[in-house]
Order: structure tokens, then sequence, then C-alpha cells
């Protein structure tokens, strides 16, 4: 094994033809367990020629729609009958996953804000860093699937992350793989310089990659769950991965960008929070966002919080309680990617 090489294991062999099943073992020495391991399910069909796809879900482990919807479809792979590569794994922060939590258990790591992650970091860096360098160098075209989690509710959302225009070709397929999977909305999302995501790896690797926000509240939604199972097949049906075969058209979806830090709200400091919006709202600029109470002097007039931008609320956070600095929106101006 290379210096470089990833200390997660697998019994996997992803180069040979057929259905397999099995975990990706992240080694964890603990009190409890010394010489343990944290088993990360994962499936792989695998036909030969043709493109590889990734799908992931459970990024983050409150997040449902995407897991619930890969899941189902790991259970179908063995009959499906496809062209190139399906690796799938339905819980990616496995730890966080089986806690219900955005971040893990063990070691507190946000899986999407620790890329490249490290080969002798802490488990979740090792998770990040299996994906780095024995992941994405094989996929193709990568699908991670979000949703709001426990602590915001998102209108059902492709993010979007097209190639430049110059590089015609990949920009085409890229375009039509948004339009296949048909999702009500298409965002260009703007992490105010965030270079630590699954989707920031993936464009050093030069990687098509698409994410998708669906629901929310820590729960699985029957509609989002809907649209992520039909905008999956859709997609690998458009790659030639699996067979053209009756599904409903994709719905027209609508494109929206976020310009910077005007599309975010945030709590200036703590309290209870009062919204003066709902989510799919269309806002305008100095419009009143809601009212920040404190609850140490309830007898103080509230603090009011207004949108800095114009847009369609995408995000609402479903905490009222706040702390200062909490996002509690998110919002998005009507765009382009053509």
């Amino acid at each position: 094994m290379s210096s470089s090489a990833s200390l997660i294991a697998t019994d996997i062999d992803y180069e040979r033809t057929g259905f397999q099943t099995g975990t990706l073992r992240l080694p964890w020495s603990h009190d409890r367990s010394a010489y343990g391991h944290v088993p990360i399910p994962l499936a792989v069909l695998n036909a030969g020629d043709g493109p590889t796809v990734l799908l992931t879900g459970g990024n983050h482990g409150d997040e449902y729609e995407g897991p619930v919807a890969l899941m189902k479809l790991m259970q179908r792979m063995p009959a499906l009958s496809i062209r190139g590569r399906l690796i799938v794994i339905p819980g990616l922060n496995f730890p966080a996953f089986l806690n219900g939590s955005r971040t893990s258990p063990i070691d507190g790591g946000n899986l999407n804000r620790l890329f490249p992650g490290a080969r002798h970091g802490k488990p979740t860096e090792m998770i990040a860093h299996y994906i780095e360098t024995e992941l994405l160098p094989r996929a193709d075209i990568v699908i991670d699937l979000h949703a709001g989690g426990a602590s915001f509710e998102h209108a059902p959302t492709l993010l979007a992350s097209p190639p430049p225009p110059h590089d015609v070709e990949r920009r085409a397929l890229y375009l039509d793989l948004v339009r296949a999977f048909g999702a009500p909305n298409t965002m260009i999302m703007d992490l105010l310089g965030e270079d630590r995501t699954f989707a920031a790896a993936a464009e050093r690797h030069g990687k098509l990659f698409l994410c998708g926000e669906f629901g929310g509240h820590a729960g699985c939604d029957a509609a989002s769950l809907a649209i992520v199972e039909s905008g999956l097949q859709r997609v690998l049906q458009r790659l030639g991965v699996t067979p053209d075969e009756r599904i409903a058209a994709p719905s027209r979806t609508r494109y929206l960008r976020v310009e910077g830090a005007q599309h975010y709200v945030y709590a200036p400091s703590a309290g209870v929070f009062e919204p003066a919006f709902a989510l799919g709202d269309d806002v305008c600029a100095g419009q009143l966002a809601g009212r920040l109470f404190d609850p140490h002097e309830p007898w103080r007039a509230p603090r009011e919080i207004v949108f800095r931008g114009a847009g369609r609320v995408m995000c609402v956070r479903t905490f009222a309680r706040v702390e200062a600095g909490d996002c509690i929106a998110l919002i998005a101006a009507e765009s382009s990617l053509d």
C-alpha cells in the first residue's frame, strides 16, 4: 500500500463485473473497540463498457430523501440491465446517518466541509480522503443527494455547477442531465468561497457533478422522494446506463442563482425568530424578513431583520431559536444556465 492510499478497506472489487454488496471499513479504534471499524454499506453493479455513475446520500446524516431513494435502487440493482457501472452509497457519513445528525457523533465532522480529507485524519476526514482518492478517480458522473436536514426546509432543488461555455460537449451533456432530472428548481449556489465540499472535490477531478436539496425537517417527504427517484431514472436513461423505459417526462425546471451574501439572511444576535415570509415567497430588498425577540428581555420591542436582496425564498430555518450567525433563510434570483 502506498503512503497516500486510503486506510479505508473493502472487499468490493470495483473492476469485477456483476453485482456486489459490501462495506467500506472505516478504521475506528476507541475505548469500547480497540481494533474496531465502522462498516459503511455500498453496492456496485458493473456491466463493463460505459460510464461510471457514483450515487451518494447521507453526506449529512439528518437528510433522508436521498438515502431512501438509493436504498430502494440498491434493492432493484440485481435485476437491472445496465451499461457501465453504478456505485451506490446511501449513507456516506454513516456514523452521522445512524445518529440522525448533520455531523458525525464520533468526531463532530461535517463531511461536506472536510474535502480533500486526510489519510491520517479523524474518521470523517478519512471518508473524504477515500472519496478523493478512490471513488472520484473511478467516476464519470457524481450525484450527491441532500435535503435541508433538521435545521432547514428546502424547496426541491437541483444544485447545478455546469462546465464553462468553452467546454462545449461536456457542458451540453451536463445541461441535458439537468433537464432530464426535471427538478422543480435548478439553482446555481454561491457558498461564499467555501471550497471544502464534495462539489469542489468533483470539480478538481474534472467530474460532472449534480447535487440536490429535497425536503427538510429531518423527515422523508413523499413528494420530494418521488422527485428524486424519477429524476435519477431519467438521468440514468439519458446517460445510456439503463435502457429507455416508459417514465413520466421531466417537468420544466425553474433556473435560479444565489448572488452572494445579499441572498443570505443571518441572525445578528441570539433570540427567538418570528418569520414574516414563507418558503417559495418572492421578496425584495428592504422587505421585512422577520422579528427577533430577546427571551431575556421579553418586554423590549423585537429587532426587525430585512432582506438585503431580491429573489425567491428557497430555504428557511426550521428552528425558531437562533444564535448569532445562524442562517435564517436563503433566496435566489431568476437566472439561466444556457
